[in-house]
């Protein structure tokens, strides 16, 4: 769900993207949920923090599941989508990494969140907050673009997808190894049948993921990289990590 942060002056996820994001892309929180909910089970019932809540698709999984959701983005025309979406949840505006995390059993967050960060120290800040943040016992579940992710697109063609109100076409570049840039411009239809534009430019910092375990360990939590969080097939170069904290 390629989920809402701030870099610098530039805001991702404004209303229209954001619309347009809930109406034509939940199939990634469909496709994430039985893994990441069978990866919760040790916490079920607790507190479940997740960063980049998007329009809430993902968070109404965790909802449903009978967790305390604490739902957080840094785009308020997500955050109005999400307690749309999931009256359950608490929603709240959070931006990474400087805002601090509130105490969970369990930090989740799909929709390669941390990757709209500025640079790899502002992600690193994000997993040692994100990892502080977990209880002892707690769960970790998140997904994170590898270095790999802009070599494998680097000759994608733009794409497009047209809906009976909404459209979206996306240009794609990598202006170096470590930064995966669209330029997207959304349209959506007025209610005179006229259609407007917003464009939008989104920069996602790629990162070594092999080195993520070293840092989560610092923080008390033991990690792995995977494909997946279960059975679902994540895009190429887009990984999962995955890892609790200690008990005690």
């Amino acid at each position: 769900m390629g989920r809402s942060s701030r870099r610098g002056s530039l805001t991702y996820y404004r209303d229209d993207l954001a619309l347009v994001h809930h109406l034509g892309f939940g199939f990634h929180a469909d496709g994430t949920a039985p893994g990441i909910l069978a990866l919760l089970e040790p916490v079920r019932g607790g507190i479940v923090l997740e960063l980049g809540c998007g329009s809430g698709l993902f968070t109404r999984h965790l909802v449903e599941a009978g967790y305390d959701v604490v739902a957080t983005d840094a785009s308020p025309a997500m955050l109005a989508l999400a307690r749309e979406t999931a009256p359950g949840a608490d929603i709240r505006q959070l931006v990474l990494p400087d805002d601090s995390l509130p105490e969970c059993d369990a930090v989740v967050s799909i929709g390669h969140v941390l990757s709209y960060l500025s640079d790899e120290a502002a992600v690193d800040r994000a997993l040692a907050a994100a990892a502080d943040a977990l209880r002892p016992g707690g769960v970790l579940a998140l997904d994170l673009c590898d270095l790999r992710y802009g070599g494998l697109r680097r000759d994608e063609p733009n794409s497009s997808r047209i809906a009976d109100d909404w459209a979206i076409v996306t240009c794609f570049s990598l202006p170096r190894p470590n930064l995966f840039v669209r330029e997207i411009a959304a349209f959506l239809r007025n209610d005179d049948g006229t259609w407007r534009r917003d464009d939008e430019r989104h920069e996602n910092v790629l990162v070594d993921t092999a080195l993520v375990p070293a840092l989560l360990v610092e923080h008390g939590v033991q990690a792995r990289v995977a494909e997946s969080f279960g059975d679902e097939e994540l895009p190429d170069g887009l990984v999962a990590i995955v890892g609790h904290k200690a008990d005690g």
